[in-house]
């Protein structure tokens, strides 16, 4: 990726900002926060933040709700690190609006892959042209990367519109789970990614349906995958 990609950096343990901040310089732009409220306001005031490395437990505002506050503003790619791997805090990552995880300890090769992946696809959809779209209530500006729904402006994550940009493309076709998750995260289907893409698909309906769990629009194909018509 270039150098001026721009990376904020979300921990309250020094020695693991340090540590992060010597393996990405000087291939990319850094800033760095020790706690979510300051983190908070360095994305409100540098906007130019491509991807912010967040960690989950900190004290007092945790990862968590620090994702789900910046989702108000921001929807830079959130990559979550954490000491903890279980799948129900893989899941609680993605609900908050995080695209990808990363289990302490970790090798600078994973991190970097998992860096690598969530800015090529956040600036890839994000600088895409291309024109606007009309489906059931739904309008869609991919130039934009503006969704409105019923009239009104619908904020998504990057993930959650790259995984309806790319189900638009294919309209009409079912999209397997693994098609999908290697279409928009651009990495290998493995074993839990089918749960990945179902958490951020159940996202993407609450935001986007009328009545998410009867949904119109995103469509599941049971047994097969995901469509719409």
């Amino acid at each position: 990726m270039s150098a001026q990609s721009h990376i904020l950096i979300v921990d309250d343990d020094p020695d693991i900002r340090k540590v992060l901040q010597l393996l990405l310089q000087p291939q990319y732009t850094l800033s760095a926060a020790a706690d979510g409220p300051t983190a908070l306001e360095i994305l409100k005031t540098e906007t130019d933040v491509d991807l912010i490395i967040l960690d989950v437990m900190m004290p007092g505002m945790d990862g968590y709700q620090t994702c789900d506050a910046l989702r108000a503003f921001s929807n830079a790619p959130v990559l979550f690190l954490t000491a903890k791997s279980a799948e129900r805090d893989r899941l609680s990552a993605y609900r908050s609006g995080g695209d990808d995880f990363l289990s302490k300890p970790f090798s600078q090769e994973e991190l970097l892959a998992k860096i690598g992946s969530l800015l090529r696809r956040y600036k890839e959809y994000r600088g895409k042209p291309d024109a606007a779209l009309a489906i059931e209530n739904l309008e869609v500006d991919f130039s934009a990367r503006s969704v409105v729904s019923n009239g009104r402006p619908v904020a998504l994550t990057d993930t959650e519109f790259a995984i309806l940009e790319h189900l638009l493309r294919n309209r009409g076709s079912t999209v397997t789970a693994p098609e999908l998750y290697e279409a928009v995260w651009k990495e290998k289907f493995l074993p839990g990614s089918g749960n990945t893409v179902m958490v951020h698909v159940l996202n993407l309906r609450r935001k986007i349906e009328e009545n998410p769990s009867s949904p119109k629009i995103v469509r599941t194909v049971w047994g097969k995958g995901y469509q719409i018509d």
